[in-house]
């Protein structure tokens, strides 16, 4: 391909952005509670889970979608050795593209290392080590656990405590934005009580606003449109009639360029329950009620098209 042409970090390499086509970029595939994969009675079948997922895969492609990225970070069920592995052959087997993530969050669930490293007395991980680490896992490859590291994320997750940011909140938020400066890779932040004070925190760090999206904004009171002024993207990963209407208001206020559209899908879950929202219900279900309400397909091409193209693309 041209050496301009903008490429996105997919499981199986580069991928043009211009061919990922509809793409869903808030979802899990295989989403295990952390520790759950140690727990006696959790049983974690790799080729049970394989089959699952390629159903489920197979019938998002067969509704339209293109692309998907797993938006769950580090240590959600990308951890477990043979993850990045099932991955791959899930995107040969099924002709979707797949997109893995770097990143973490938030604090409570971490593991003790990242909280506590060897200082006396312990401090959070300052944000430059998380910046190393999420950087790494795109320029060197994601790592398999004590095996290697193969393949490049394309999403940098960071995730804020749902009471506050904390201190190791906002160091995992700076990291994730250093990060991407580095890198070229956009930035996804889960906000936690404070959405516009977390975006400042942001763009103090110099990240343009337009790599870098919000998730969460479906939730009761979210200060959607003050987030909107900002110009970062906006991440709807609920899809209830609340939220198709704040959609279309959105777009109506001269926002679609900004409308990052999921639906919080989790094809696996091991040790909490899953959503029981399908990958192709954005096809089934969301897209119809989109057009229930008035909104035309050129703003549907915007929002499950060319803004995900825009925000995943290496800059």
């Amino acid at each position: 391909m041209p050496d301009n042409t903008p490429v996105v970090n997919t499981v199986l390499g580069p991928v043009p952005a211009d061919q990922l086509g509809t793409t869903v970029v808030h979802a899990a595939l295989l989403s295990v509670y952390p520790g759950a994969e140690y727990a006696p009675d959790i049983t974690i079948d790799r080729a049970e889970i394989f089959e699952i997922l390629r159903t489920k895969l197979h019938a998002f492609y067969e509704a339209g979608g293109r692309t998907i990225v797993d938006a769950t970070g580090m240590f959600h069920g990308r951890n477990l050795p043979f993850t990045l592995d099932l991955l791959e052959n899930l995107s040969r087997s099924t002709g979707v593209n797949i997109i893995a993530s770097t990143g973490m969050g938030p604090e409570e669930m971490l593991g003790g290392y990242f909280l506590t490293p060897q200082t006396n007395p312990p401090t959070p991980w300052p944000a430059e080590k998380f910046a190393d680490l999420f950087s790494k896992e795109i320029t060197e490859g994601m790592v398999v656990p004590r095996v290697e590291r193969r393949a490049a994320a394309g999403l940098i997750t960071s995730l804020s405590s749902a009471s506050g940011m904390t201190a190791t909140d906002e160091s995992l938020l700076r990291g994730a934005v250093r990060a991407a400066l580095a890198t070229g890779v956009a930035v996804s932040h889960a906000f936690g009580a404070d959405a516009l004070a977390e975006i400042g925190i942001a763009l103090d760090e110099g990240i343009s606003p337009n790599r870098l999206v919000i998730r969460g904004l479906a939730r009761p009171g979210a200060p959607v449109l003050e987030v909107a002024a900002t110009g970062v993207y906006l991440g709807i990963d609920e899809i209830t009639p609340d939220t198709t209407q704040l959609l279309k208001t959105l777009i109506d206020a001269g926002h679609r360029d900004r409308i990052i559209l999921s639906a919080s899908a989790v094809g696996v879950a091991k040790g909490h329950d899953a959503s029981e929202t399908d990958f192709s219900a954005l096809f089934t279900d969301v897209l119809p009620a989109l057009r229930a309400v008035g909104i035309s397909d050129a703003d549907i091409t915007a929002i499950t098209v060319n803004n995900p193209r825009e925000l995943l693309a290496l800059v």
